[in-house]
């Protein structure tokens, strides 16, 4: 079975489409939305999602959170005595998906279209596939979030539309996309974004204001610290989407701190990340030749999209309201969903068809002679632009620069940048050439990239008829079968809660989390209902341990409005 799998920064979700329907898939605990965190206990016994979560906020060392924004880096991200990339965690909550939907279904799930921001680059892109392949599953394609999004509002009612936006602001990163949609066909016209601007960013600058406002212990870990600071600065901006005020406690060992900041002054704390949401709209429009006015609608997508400032400035940038048609935590999962349908030709959906972008301007490095005569070196040369409709073909002819010149490097590179210092290397072909005097042997560089974001190079030599061609791969990460499955037996070997207890390892860590939070007798009271719901458990009787958990996760949910001051 293929599937569709929303991958986020903050949460993910997974759908699936059958019937000539779209059909998100509950995790363990019953949730649509799983939250993308780690927890690995010092047995080794993994935790994804909420009970991730609750042990981030008890012990911060033993969990991670917002990894995503270190996929394709080499980063190492440490939790206990266990050391990941971003994508071996990325490939953990994958495999807590894939069980979800195969516990849900009753059947094997083998492919997935998985959604990537549309900025991503090639590594970041290359190193999402192996997280996916780590996870046991066969990656049909990557899809662009915005462009999940639009198939998602697209496919609503199959209406042809003139040109509108999907504004994607999730928790991690930010992406605009310009899109079309006529005759069935969904065109994205051009995208571009912000990888390092999301919902975090906004958590991240009450913290600082907080921070820099009061005078917290110095003799409390800063782990703890950061993790439950982050956690009630997170629950002040939400709870600033439907109030003009947020007041909340934030509880350290033996100490406590009512903490509390106004629309307003969240409003002023966010001017910086708030400009910076204009300058992928403005590039998305020019590179799609069109003026704001000629917007049919503004479609909102992401988490974060919620708070009232983010919809103020979007109302304040484009002259009106924004479109609430689709559902800014689902349709990315649904978009992707719908795009597995299409890569197995659903016959619900045989007159869809979706046309992509090279989100990117690919091409190489070059030497050229400047306005003196001198040579200069480094220069990027493209070949295919940015936002060019996928699949592309394009063909740029070089001559060589020396005289009896024997080899030509063709070093590949991805970005924006005059100077290629700047990009990305993607690869390096190197052939020989027939000695000449300088200008006077020429190749052809022909770069195909398709619209699963693979770029062929074929480089042909006129004179002697000679053609070389290159897949391009990032060598220094290219794993082979062997080494797939040797970093999944290692992934593997960490033992996965099972889905059976799930429910249960949630409330018992919701309960320690809330435990340490409050020092009063609502501290007391909490262990007592710990201790008598861990009682019921050794019990193993299921009828009861159903019945005790209900009844604590009530107490639980009143207990923690109590946190809003």
């Amino acid at each position: 079975m293929i599937v569709g799998i929303d991958l986020g920064t903050t949460n993910s979700a997974a759908a699936i489409f059958e019937n000539g329907e779209t059909r998100l898939i509950p995790n363990a605990l019953g949730d649509l939305l799983t939250p993308s965190a780690v927890a690995i206990l010092p047995d080794g016994t993994t935790l994804v999602g909420k009970p991730a979560l609750n042990h981030w906020v008890l012990k911060p060392a033993e969990a991670v959170t917002s990894f995503k924004r270190f996929i394709g880096t080499n980063r190492t991200i440490k939790i206990g005595r266990y050391a990941f990339k971003a994508e071996d965690l990325s490939a953990i909550v994958l495999r807590s998906l894939k069980e979800d939907i195969e516990a849900a279904t009753g059947r094997e799930v083998t492919e997935a279209v998985i959604t990537v921001p549309a900025y991503f680059n090639d590594k970041q892109r290359k190193a999402t596939r192996r997280a996916g392949e780590l996870a046991g599953l066969k990656v049909a394609r990557l899809l662009n979030e915005p462009t999940a999004a639009a198939l998602a509002f697209g496919i609503a009612d199959k209406e042809d539309r003139e040109p509108f936006l999907v504004f994607d602001l999730g928790g991690g990163t930010f992406d605009v996309s310009i899109v079309e949609m006529f005759d069935a066909i969904v065109e994205v016209r051009a995208s571009s974004g912000d990888n390092r601007l999301g919902g975090d960013d906004f958590t991240n600058a009450i913290v600082a204001h907080w921070t820099q406002k009061h005078d917290f212990p110095s003799d409390v870990r800063r782990n703890l610290l950061d993790a439950r600071l982050f956690q009630v600065a997170d629950m002040a901006r939400r709870i600033l989407t439907d109030h003009a005020e947020a007041s909340v406690r934030l509880t350290l060992p033996e100490r406590q701190f009512d903490l509390s900041i106004s629309a307003d002054e969240f409003e002023g704390l966010s001017t910086s990340l708030l400009a910076r949401l204009r300058d992928p709209i403005l590039r998305s429009l020019r590179d799609s030749n069109l003026r704001i006015e000629a917007l049919s609608d503004i479609v909102l997508v992401g988490g974060a999209t919620r708070m009232p400032i983010i919809r103020k400035a979007i109302t304040k940038m484009f002259g009106r309201f924004p479109n609430h048609l689709v559902h800014p935590d689902h349709a990315v999962a649904i978009g992707a969903a719908i795009q597995a349908g299409l890569v197995a030709r659903n016959a619900a959906l045989d007159e869809v068809r979706l046309t992509d972008i090279c989100p990117f301007t690919l091409g190489i490095e070059v030497t050229e002679h400047d306005s003196h005569g001198r040579l200069r070196a480094g220069l990027f040369s493209p070949i295919i632009s940015r936002n060019s409709p996928t699949p592309i073909s394009r063909t740029n002819s070089y001559s060589s620069m020396s005289d009896n010149q024997t080899h030509i490097k063709l070093n590949i590179y991805q970005g924006e940048s005059r100077e290629v210092a700047n990009n990305i290397l993607l690869g390096t072909m190197e052939f020989p050439i027939p000695k000449k005097p300088a200008g006077q042997v020429s190749i052809d560089c022909r770069f195909t990239y398709d619209s699963s974001g693979l770029l062929d190079v074929d480089v042909t030599i006129p004179e002697t008829g000679e053609t070389r061609s290159m897949l391009i791969a990032d060598d220094s990460e290219t794993l082979t079968a062997e080494q797939i499955e040797e970093r999944r037996e290692q992934l593997a070997a960490l033992k996965t809660h099972p889905r059976d207890v799930a429910e249960n390892q949630y409330v018992v860590g919701w309960a320690a989390r809330l435990y340490e939070e409050f020092i009063d007798e609502r501290r007391e009271h909490i262990g007592r209902m710990l201790l008598h719901f861990e009682g019921v458990l050794e019990t193993q009787d299921p009828r009861a341990i159903e019945e005790a958990r209900g009844a604590m996760t009530t107490a639980l949910q009143e207990i923690e409005q109590d946190q809003r001051l």
